[in-house]
């Protein structure tokens, strides 16, 4: 699968909110690096980060964009309430290796009236 066909999918089954089957998209020693936190290593630990996100907050990505350049992915995307941000995908053999988000977390916090860390 293309990277911009798998973001495509990603998006899909974010907004459905299964954890599990996002957690499927990375590979096992995958890195997600939402870099307004720590980097999460590992499918495993991913898997937790998406069902403890899933948990907090109702979440759901609307697509601006999605480009491709080679193994890359890259997704522009905003939300319901207004935030604004991006992920670099990196796709080796059909799976993500690296992701990378940039987005505005005491924003996110804020919106979702979650406490401030």
């Amino acid at each position: 699968m293309k990277p911009k066909q798998l973001v495509e999918k990603w998006v899909a089954v974010f907004n459905s909110g299964d954890a599990e089957a996002l957690a499927d998209f990375y590979h096992d020693d995958a890195v997600n690096h939402q870099v307004a936190n720590e980097p999460i290593n590992g499918k495993n630990a991913i898997l937790k980060m998406f069902q403890d996100e899933f948990a907090q907050a109702d979440m759901t990505c609307i697509v601006e964009n999605i480009f491709e350049d080679g193994e890359w992915g890259i997704l522009e995307w905003k939300d319901p309430l207004g935030l604004r941000g991006c992920g670099f995908f990196h796709v080796i053999d059909g799976k993500i290796k690296l992701q990378r988000g940039y987005w505005d977390k005491l924003s996110f916090l804020k919106q979702h009236n979650l406490p401030i860390e």
